[in-house]
């Protein structure tokens, strides 16, 4: 019931607005209209709408690693030691290195999408892993699709 109500949110005009949005946040209420059709007093009440709604969850700034002094993006995945996924789930939020971090179904639980500034860093940042479980981490050479915007789902 609750996908049907959001759906009925996200009109034709809303997903354009939208688009502009995840291309660029910053983008003034004025453009966006200009872009769309309407006025920035009506792209700010959508705009808002859209937020209480949920749809729009926040705005974000991206940053690049290598830029700030993190050579190495990796995942690294974690098979939690019996009794040990919970303690894990309570700490991983103080790891710095930890830009994303996710529970997941399979053979393992946690997928982490994490920033090193080089592979001795990588070390000591598994060696505080490995007392919860079994990792396995896989060097991210370059970024294929990043940050793609949502868009309408075709029914």
């Amino acid at each position: 019931m609750i996908h049907f109500i959001l759906n009925t949110k996200i009109d034709v005009l809303n997903w354009k607005i939208l688009k502009l949005l995840q291309e660029n946040a910053r983008e003034s209420f004025a453009n966006i209209g200009r872009k769309v059709g309407l006025t920035p007093p009506a792209v700010a009440e959508r705009v808002k709408k859209m937020e209480d709604l949920g749809v729009i969850s926040g705005y974000k700034a991206v940053v690049s690693h290598s830029h700030t002094g993190y050579q190495l993006k990796a995942i690294i995945t974690l098979r939690a030691f019996m009794g040990k996924l919970r303690p894990f789930l309570e700490i991983v939020n103080t790891y710095e290195e930890v830009v994303n971090c996710y529970r997941i179904t399979g053979n393992e639980n946690i997928i982490m999408l994490v920033v090193l500034k080089d592979q001795f860093h990588l070390e000591k940042f598994i060696d505080k892993l490995i007392q919860y479980g079994e990792t396995r981490t896989h060097i991210i050479l370059s970024d294929v699709v990043s940050n793609a915007p949502i868009k309408k789902r075709e029914v």
